[in-house]
């Protein structure tokens, strides 16, 4: 098996269930484990209100999101023409020990996100970002 599926969102959190509608159908389709359609909801969820909320200076801009999964892993990216973000070093690293009322504000979507993967990759090519999730599907 595998199937591509290509999104082209636009910048308002209306967008979040249709996202999520379609990577439903995808899993479905293509038999995924019901942890890794949770998983991959969560991810794109958090990193699209991220790009939403902080991404651009207000307007209507567009995000893209593609999917492609196959027999042993899934693969998403997702680019847009925001500023720019490696979320990788540019997001502050939570302290997940201290204690919740102690804890500053940002950073633990990403942490998550980056747990969740199995591999995360950023690029900034001209005026897009990149950001490349993987997944395997074997676990």
């Amino acid at each position: 098996m595998s199937e591509t599926l290509a999104l082209k969102v636009h910048t308002n959190r209306g967008e979040i269930s249709h996202i999520t509608a379609e990577v439903e159908t995808l899993a479905e389709r293509e038999g995924w484990a019901p942890d890794l359609a949770f998983k991959v909801n969560l991810a794109l969820e958090e990193l699209v209100i991220n790009i939403m909320d902080y991404g651009f200076d207000g307007g209507d801009h567009e995000i893209d999101i593609t999917l492609i999964s196959e027999d042993h892993q899934l693969t998403i990216e997702i680019s847009d023409s925001g500023k720019a973000f490696d979320p990788l070093t540019d997001a502050p690293e939570p302290d997940v020990n201290a204690p919740m009322d102690e804890r500053p504000i940002g950073g633990l979507g990403v942490y998550l996100v980056r747990n969740m993967m199995d591999d995360m990759k950023y690029r900034r090519e001209g005026d897009r970002n990149y950001l490349t999730l993987v997944a395997n599907r074997e676990k």
